[in-house]
């Protein structure tokens, strides 16, 4: 991501078309500017130079002299004084270094520092936004050009060197200028929006994802999210476009500032790890997608869709990270690479995104498409989201009937005959592999569709699943292209990567049996595309790839089953045809004592073609419960009487029971709520999700019924919220006469979640009826969910209990546990898996539900939120499963509960 200095910068993008001019609608005020411009030092919280002294990261800026209060237009970057000639490794390899686990070696010479420009201040920004009421601020980030410290690549070290900027325009930090005298930014709102492309549109996500106060908005350009899809894929190096063999470390050298950093610099390159290209902790505490849960910012993102530096998947992981938590957010997704879009309103949108965001303005912007979506052939759609809401997954299955000549794509099973190839990436391109498509190439293999006719728009990630083995080699390089055919030339649409020693796990590989089959499942990076009418649609699958993976000695042999290999796509204009059917139950809840029994009826129908046989089930049943369907098994548009038997011991609470449909289409599934209410204890648990609007209040109720004691003055209230600011909620427990009791009021300030026991003291209140906990979200901004809630009038933590199993164990940082006891357990019946953790106060634990699939484990479901505590269920079929606990950070005593079919 080498991105050029900024004074170059500004002219390629002028070459490029991005205006720098102000549109007629906000043309620069009329008079002469009269700004202030000064440098200054904003000390931050870190020694990365390790030289006892907290670096000192510095800014320039330029603001109105007329002494108003302004808000702030901030670019972090590393490339202020330019750039350290840094040497990129050599991708040519004789074997992949990952082949030895179960290395390689390269050095980098450092020639002398490039002549470094003074800082370009003023920029377009400056020039901009200044006569509109803004201040600019350029910073030198950590470790690079006048800044104190070392680079240190995207970690959490150079993000404080940001937030401390913004720390100061709020008054929470110190700043000093050149003399040593103390300054402070008294002209500041706080109120701060970030801009950059490249590295410096990096920096915005990394602030942001710190949810920092004060900054109200980011424009991340051709931006990293995370920084391992950035130099790895699936457990392969892989380089960014243009720069093969370029890594971590040679970035850190060549925005090296003034300090030697021996040792830092040789600490990223041990850890950054080119051999195993795991997911470690290095490049998870690169990994900002993990914590947009903490981003208050609003979001315009703008990305190329040619720009193979910075890939795709980056801008793609980072919305819908930012569409779970209900971010404010913008796209803007254009034709053309590593750059700003070329758009005539480019200038004039940021400022309204700025103005809205950080004054105030209600100009509109915020009722705008979310999405403006540039096509290869320049014109541009807006959607009402991204990727497009109206695209639909389509599998297409592979075929072949010949061991050599190319194959085809299909709705339907195509031929089973097996094909090998062998790989000679070295020195063949991915550019040449996808030529001539209609003879045989023993360096790779292609599968192609019928010709279309209409067009068909992609929009997302396409997906492939195939079943292969590597004949002769401990592992290999794994390309999938997807090949628009039919005009001129080939068109390489996209592409992925993957490590067969990954297949399961991107954070630890598994040794490979030489010809032994697995299936390689991995996301492509998505792409906005109209394959046109008369087209067709190609898969070519290829092991090295020149311009990105390492490049090993020719000669790697890979098998591949067609018709055990799939490829999906998100479309529009290409729908999968055959059956399909819906599945409802009436009434959707019952109410009985344990030892009673509800029924209800399912009902099914067609929905398109002809009608199926339906197998129906049910899952998510409390112990001693027991669901029959009278019949099991119907034709769509048929009927079954569900009969939901408890026994006198099964626990009160409520129960959230999954009914299953399962045809020749697919399985359907419909929600049943069966409620507890009789004798057998003074407890019970809703885990019902329940979403929290903005401003909104709801509420979820447990009926405790049968217990024959006094609630306890340390009754238990245990609670699982996910919500992005503690500070907006009030919860409190009613109890059945309407008594309140808060637990929780606007607390905890910009803190995610509530994640805890409430001991009450409910003595004196009747203990059977309805409790309800009623959440109030009563600020605006954030969102979240109760996932779940437990009641223990009888005292003691509610913990991880009402499940089959409970498992308990101890851990240090990084390590992992695999319950039940170091084996597993099996099912011989599908249905739902359910899974409690507790794990120990300020930790952050995780969650892995793993199935065997007959030669590795693979994991089928996860919770892997930044708390301590996590739940998951999994609607799973037979078969053998255990779970992986995972210490991510913080170390302590944990307890799973969990449930099986």
């Amino acid at each position: 991501m080498r991105s050029l200095p900024r004074a170059v910068l500004a002219v390629a993008l002028i070459a490029g078309g991005v205006p720098l001019a102000a549109t007629a609608a906000h043309a620069r005020p009329a008079g002469p500017l009269a700004n202030i411009e000064e440098r200054v030092y904003v000390e931050t919280t870190v020694d990365t130079d390790n030289n006892g002294r907290l670096d000192r990261v510095a800014i320039d800026i330029s603001r109105p002299s007329d002494g108003s209060r302004v808000p702030v237009v901030f670019e972090q970057s590393p490339y202020a004084k330019g750039l350290n000639p840094a040497t990129n490794y050599n991708p040519n390899v004789d074997r992949l270094p990952q082949e030895g686990i179960f290395g390689l070696a390269s050095t980098d010479s450092e020639g002398a520092r490039v002549a470094k420009a003074t800082p370009d201040l003023p920029d377009w920004y400056d020039d901009y936004f200044v006569p509109r009421g803004y201040a600019v601020v350029m910073g030198h980030s950590i470790g690079t050009g006048d800044s104190d410290g070392c680079p240190t690549s995207g970690d959490r070290n150079e993000t404080i060197g940001t937030t401390a900027v913004i720390d100061w325009l709020n008054g929470r930090a110190k700043a000093y200028n050149a003399a040593g005298a103390q300054v402070s930014a008294t002209w500041s709102t706080g109120n701060v929006g970030m801009i950059g492309i490249s590295y410096n549109g990096t920096l915005p996500n990394a602030a942001a994802s710190t949810g920092v106060a004060g900054l109200k908005a980011i424009v991340p350009i051709a931006a990293i999210s995370s920084w391992y899809d950035y130099y790895r894929a699936n457990g392969l190096v892989v380089a960014p476009g243009g720069y093969q063999g370029e890594d971590a470390d040679v970035l850190a050298k060549a925005v090296l500032g003034r300090q030697a950093c021996t040792s830092q610099l040789a600490s990223i390159t041990t850890n950054q790890d080119r051999v195993t290209g795991d997911f470690t902790p290095f490049w998870q505490q690169r990994d900002y997608v993990r914590d947009a849960n903490k981003v208050t910012a609003g979001v315009f993102v703008m990305h190329g869709q040619a720009d193979w530096n910075v890939k795709s998947m980056q801008y793609a992981q980072w919305w819908d990270a930012l569409k779970a938590n209900n971010v404010p957010r913008k796209l803007w997704l254009h034709r053309g690479g590593h750059a700003a879009p070329s758009r005539s309103d480019y200038q004039a949108t940021v400022l309204r995104w700025f103005d809205y965001h950080l004054k105030g303005i209600d100009n509109g912007i915020m009722t705008e498409p979310k999405a403006d979506v540039q096509f290869p052939d320049g014109t541009w759609q807006t959607y009402a989201d991204w990727p497009d809401p109206a695209a639909r997954d389509v599998t297409l299955r592979l075929g072949a009937s010949s061991a050599t000549a190319p194959g085809t794509l299909s709705f339907g099973a195509g031929g089973d005959v097996k094909q090998t190839f062998t790989d000679n990436g070295r020195t063949s391109t991915a550019t040449t592999l996808v030529a001539s498509p209609d003879s045989a190439n023993g360096s790779r293999l292609i599968y192609r569709g019928d010709t279309l006719t209409q067009a068909a728009k992609l929009s997302g990630s396409p997906r492939v699943s195939l079943r292969m083995a590597v004949e002769n080699r401990k592992d290999a390089n794994l390309t999938a292209l997807l090949v628009d055919y039919g005009g001129s030339s080939p068109v390489i649409v996209t592409r992925g990567w993957l490590d067969p020693q990954n297949r399961t796990d991107i954070t630890s590989g598994s040794a490979l049996v030489q010809g032994t089959e697995y299936d390689l499942a991995f996301k492509l990076q998505p792409k906005d595309y109209v394959f046109a009418s008369g087209h067709r649609i190609g898969l070519v699958v290829i092991s090295t790839d020149y311009d990105y993976t390492l490049r090993p000695t020719a000669g790697t042999t890979l098998r591949l089953a067609p018709a055990l290999s799939t490829l999906t796509l998100p479309v529009t204009g290409l729908s999968q045809p055959g059956n399909d059917f819906s599945v409802s139950v009436s009434p959707s809840s019952g109410t009985v004592a344990p030892g009673g029994s509800a029924t209800a009826t399912v009902a099914t129908a067609t929905t398109s073609g002809s009608a199926q046989s339906v197998t129906l089930s049910a899952s998510g049943l409390p112990p001693g419960a027991t669901a029959t369907f009278a019949p099991a098994t119907v034709t769509s548009g048929g009927s079954s009487t569900l009969t939901v038997a408890t026994s006198a011991t099964t626990p009160p609470g409520t129960y959230p029971v999954t009914i299953s449909a399962a045809g020749a289409s697919g399985t359907k599934t419909a929600a049943y709520s069966l409620v507890v209410s009789g004798p057998g204890g003074c407890s019970g648990t809703n885990g019902t999700p329940v979403a929290i609007p903005d401003q909104t209040t709801v509420e979820s109720a447990i009926t405790i019924a049968g217990c024959s004691t006094a609630p306890s003055a340390a009754s238990v209230v245990r609670v699982d919220i996910q919500h992005t600011y503690q500070g907006d909620l009030v919860v409190t427990l009613v109890a059945p006469d309407g008594s309140t009791y808060v637990l929780h009021n606007r607390t905890g300030s910009g803190t995610d979640n509530i994640v805890r026991d409430f001991t009450v003291n409910l003595a004196g209140e009747t203990a059977n009826g309805t409790w309800k906990l009623r959440v109030q979200d009563a600020a605006s901004g954030d969102t979240g969910t109760l996932r779940t809630w437990s009641l223990n009038l009888g005292g003691g933590s509610s913990g991880c209990a009402g499940y089959q199993v409970t498992k308990t164990g101890s851990l240090a940082t990084g390590a992992n546990a695999y319950q039940p006891d170091g084996t597993y357990f099996e099912t011989t019946a599908s249905g739902q898996h359910k899974a409690c953790l507790d794990g120990p106060a300020a930790a952050d634990y995780d969650l892995y539900l793993q199935k065997w699939n007959g030669s590795a484990w693979t994991a089928v479901a996860s919770g892997a939120t930044s708390a301590a505590d996590e739940t998951l269920t999994y609607q799973g079929t037979a078969g053998r499963y255990r779970y992986r606990v995972h210490a991510y950070s913080g170390s302590g005593a944990y307890t799973l509960g969990y449930t099986a079919p």
